[in-house]
């Protein structure tokens, strides 16, 4: 599960920074927002989701060994953007279409903690066995 969660956010990242690079013009059009002031905000967005989504592919091929990248990406960040949207919302009325954003995000940051939640280890349960190199003794 943390593996498909992890292709999914990351695609959703790259789509998303690519089209800010790339497709600025109709996404502006599409949420009724200004192109922005000056564009390398959105250019460094662009850039930063698109970082963010090939971070994804650690987790995809070894989601356990980067259970962290998971945990900051989607329930901390995606977890904050969802609220940062919907308060920017209400605060500052930005336009309804932003609301999309703060519903996929929230949608990927809770799916994103319940397949951590789920998939979790007991403590104390080591994933080596006793006497393999990097153990530790019981």
């Amino acid at each position: 599960m943390l593996s498909l969660v992890a292709a999914v956010s990351g695609i959703y990242d790259v789509a998303l920074g690519v089209l800010l690079l790339v497709g600025r013009d109709a996404l502006a059009r599409l949420f009724g927002t200004p192109l922005p002031v000056p564009p390398i905000h959105a250019d460094l967005n662009g850039l930063f989701l698109i970082a963010v989504g090939l971070g994804y592919a650690l987790p995809w091929r070894d989601p356990q060994r980067y259970r962290g990248y998971l945990w900051v990406m989607g329930p901390f960040l995606k977890g904050a953007g969802a609220a940062m949207f919907a308060v920017d919302y209400v605060v500052r009325h930005s336009p309804p279409a932003h609301l999309t954003f703060a519903a996929t995000d929230g949608a990927l940051a809770l799916v994103t903690l319940a397949a951590l939640l789920r998939s979790r280890t007991p403590r104390g349960h080591a994933s080596a066995s006793p006497g393999r190199p990097g153990s530790r003794p019981a």
